[in-house]
Parts: C-alpha cells; structure tokens; sequence
C-alpha cells in the first residue's frame, strides 16, 4: 500500500503523525499560455494515524511563482470544509491554482485541533509547479 501511495502522491510530509500527500498535475486544456495564464491542479490527502479524533481549521498557503513573488494565503478549512479525521481516517480533496508564470512553488500549514479542542499545525510539502515548455 505503501508503494502505491507513494506513486499517486509524489510529494508527503509527516508531522505529529498527520501526513499531508500531494499529488500535482499540470493542466494545459485550463491553461492560457498566450496569455500567460498557468494551470494546476492538486490533490491533497490527509492521513490521521494518532489515537484522537482531529479536525482541519485553517490553511495557510505560500505560492511562488516563476519571477519569486510570494502570494500568502490563509483561510478557514479547505474547499468549504473543516473534516473530522478519525483515528485512521482520511480525507481527500481536489483544488488548483493559477500562476502567471509557467512554473512556481506551493508549500505550507494546515491548523487542525485537538480532541480537547487545541490547536497545532501540520506541514503541507513543498511542491513545485511546471508546466511543459510550449511553443508559441
């Protein structure tokens, strides 16, 4: 199982026994290259393996694109939702990103709490963002 996660999801990162997997897929029908518009798409999984029940709050994104310009992003939940992880749960979600570069970065932090109510953060890998070279 282990094999196949990590053939699905090129990018993980461990952090008090959450596990953030990524997998990124250029988009290029989404894309507008002539307008240099850049399309992503990424697929989070989220594994619990602590004994508690946990639940997602916050993200905080930080996307680079191709020139270094940081853009920072924070908000509650993750596409509409705060998921509860059971002990051995998961919960997967799908969401893209637009640069105007062909390539970049994204990387940063999930804020999940406590069955007490609790907070801590959980690292989400970084993972570059590279579309094919196109002719124009």
């Amino acid at each position: 199982m282990a094999e196949l996660l990590a053939n699905m999801f090129q990018h993980a990162a461990i952090t008090s026994g959450v596990t953030v997997r990524v997998a990124v897929t250029f988009m290029p029908d989404q894309s507008r290259v002539t307008s240099e518009r850049w399309f992503w798409v990424y697929h989070i999984r989220l594994e619990n393996a602590r004994d508690e029940r946990i639940q997602l709050r916050t993200r905080h994104w930080r996307i680079t694109d191709g020139r270094g310009v940081v853009s920072l992003v924070d908000g509650e939940g993750v596409v509409g939702e705060t998921p509860v992880l059971e002990p051995g749960g998961t919960h997967d979600y799908v969401s893209g990103c637009e640069l105007t570069t062909r390539t970049g970065s994204m990387e940063g932090h999930y804020g999940f709490t406590h069955a007490d109510g609790s907070l801590f953060e959980v690292a989400i890998p970084f993972f570059p963002l590279a579309a094919p070279a196109t002719a124009r």
